[in-house]
C-alpha cells in the first residue's frame, strides 16, 4: 500500500489550485511514484468551513484513512486536528494551527472550537504530527500555535518570518512529506 495525501485548505473560497501554496505542493507531490494519490479539492462550505460538512467530506470523498497524510492549513489544520480525534491517519501536518475561535463569528460558526480538544486521542490516532507556525502570523496568536505543538507533541517548525504561510511555494513542506514517505516505506 502506498501513502495518500489530502491537502485541506483554509477557509475563504475560490479555486484552491490558485490559492497560496496548495496547487504548487499538489503538483510537486503528484509526481512522486511512492504516493498513491494526492487530493486537493475545492471544499464544500468553503467560507465557514463547518466541521459538520468538512469532516464527513474528508472521510467519504477524500478517503482519509490510516494510510493518509493530511496537510491542513489554518481552518484546514483545525479540521485535521478534529478529524484525528476520531480517525486513525498516518500523519497530520498542521500549518498555521490554532485552538480558539479568535473572537471571530465565522470561526465560531465553524464548530471546531465549541468543546475541549482531545489531545490524547489525536496523538494516539496519528503516527506522526508535524507543525509549521510563525510568530509573525497576523491572524493567529503565537501562544495558540505553541499550545498546539505542546499538546500534540508535534515536531514544530517554528519561524518568525512566514506570516500565515500564504506564499505560492512551500519547499519546507515538501521536505517534511518526503521524510514521511521514507518512514512509511519502512
Amino acid at each position: 500500500m502506498k501513502m495518500k495525501i489530502a491537502i485541506i485548505p483554509g477557509n475563504g473560497g475560490g479555486d484552491v489550485f490558485r490559492a497560496n501554496w496548495y496547487g504548487w505542493v499538489y503538483k510537486k507531490l503528484q509526481d512522486n511514484a511512492e504516493v498513491q494519490e494526492v487530493r486537493l479539492e475545492n471544499m464544500p462550505d468553503p467560507v465557514v468551513a463547518r466541521e459538520s460538512v468538512w469532516l464527513p467530506y474528508m472521510e467519504g470523498e477524500l478517503n482519509c484513512d490510516k494510510h493518509t497524510v493530511i496537510i491542513g492549513h489554518s481552518s484546514g489544520a483545525a479540521a485535521a486536528l478534529r478529524y484525528a480525534e476520531t480517525h486513525k491517519v498516518y500523519a497530520i501536518i498542521l500549518v498555521s494551527a490554532y485552538i480558539s475561535d479568535l473572537g471571530d463569528e465565522t470561526e465560531k460558526e465553524s464548530g471546531y472550537f465549541d468543546r475541549p480538544w482531545l489531545w490524547e486521542k489525536i496523538k494516539s490516532n496519528c503516527q506522526h504530527i508535524v507543525q509549521f507556525g510563525s510568530s509573525d502570523d497576523p491572524f493567529l496568536p503565537w501562544d495558540e500555535q505553541e499550545t498546539v505543538a505542546k499538546e500534540t507533541g508535534a515536531i514544530f517548525h517554528a519561524d518568525d518570518s512566514k506570516g500565515h504561510y500564504m506564499n505560492s511555494v512551500f519547499p519546507e513542506l515538501i521536505n517534511v512529506v518526503r521524510d514521511l514517505i521514507d518512514k512509511f516505506k519502512q
